[in-house]
């Protein structure tokens, strides 16, 4: 894999284990997955364009209330099976040196767990992306994206081979063509699976996305159009969670929870007869009431 003229090598790794949630039931009868992609702010609330002035200083120092909003999102994460996490601190200042991530999965129960260091601060801002799980992953690979520095996606393998699900969860860029960089990286990672999921904050609308940068080939169903940011009166649509067809969608969601300045986004989906109980390893228990 090349590495795009970046000094963050790729890194192949284990997920993080949260041994007391470790007890699995095994994958749902229906074989459905609930997908969950968020990006948190580190744990702050905005509710008008002002508090990005007034709260600022929350980027630096910590507050009060970042812990009830992180047990906030901790409550919303307990009933799905896969999480996306953007905008995550890894242990700051800011954050109490609480990394939010493996806080998360604590609070959401889920045994597995991954933090991606995109931008180390040090004690000022440790700048991640996570993922949560409850399978187990096969693989997770960590690959810093083309451009400026600070941009990361992650890659989560389930199964082997070609007919593996392989997931990516990421937060791209601002700028198109920096983002049609990143996209095109991404395009070479997932192009030889079958069952692929986009996941993240991408800072582009869906049509964009399938229409217009190098994921135009594949395929791609994008199910959710409503718009996500900004959370108190959304307006465009930058978080997605895309589908390959052979993945089959049950429910989609834009997720009615102004805890961050983006709207978390919930997407059901049924897996093919490949990637069902015999290929998968198996889900700890959690709610698996219908997606409200």
């Amino acid at each position: 894999m090349r590495r795009w003229g970046t000094e963050r090598l790729v890194g192949l790794h284990d997920p993080q284990v949260n041994e007391h949630h470790l007890e699995s039931t095994g994958l749902p009868a229906d074989s459905r997955l609930r997908l969950l992609s968020f990006n948190i702010q580190v744990g702050i609330s905005t509710e008008k364009y002002r508090h990005y002035l007034t709260r600022g200083w929350q980027h630096l120092l910590p507050h009060n209330g970042r812990a009830s909003n992180l047990q906030k999102i901790g409550d919303l994460l307990g009933d799905f099976d896969l999480v996306a996490l953007q905008e995550a601190d890894g242990g700051s200042l800011r954050s109490g040196y609480v990394n939010q991530v493996e806080h998360l999965a604590q609070l959401g129960a889920f045994p597995y767990w991954y933090q991606q260091l995109n931008r180390n601060l040090g004690k000022l801002g440790q700048h991640s992306n996570g993922v949560l799980s409850r399978l187990k992953p096969w693989a997770i690979e960590d690959h810093p994206l083309p451009g400026p520095k600070g941009r990361g996606a992650i890659l989560v393998r389930f199964g082997e081979g070609p007919e593996a699900l392989v997931v990516v969860m990421m937060h791209l860029a601002l700028g198109a063509r920096t983002r049609t960089l990143q996209l095109a990286y991404i395009r070479e990672l997932i192009g030889n699976y079958k069952h692929q999921v986009l996941m993240g904050d991408m800072n582009t609308h869906a049509s964009d996305l399938l229409q217009n940068s190098p994921l135009r080939d594949l395929g791609l169903l994008a199910p959710q159009v409503e718009a996500t940011f900004p959370s108190w009166r959304p307006q465009r649509c930058l978080d997605h969670i895309l589908l390959s067809p052979t993945l089959t969608l049950e429910s989609v969601q834009v997720l009615a929870q102004p805890i961050s300045d983006h709207l978390p986004v919930a997407v059901e989906i049924r897996l093919p007869g490949s990637l069902t109980v015999d290929a998968l390893p198996a889900l700890s228990p959690g709610p698996r009431g219908p997606l409200a």
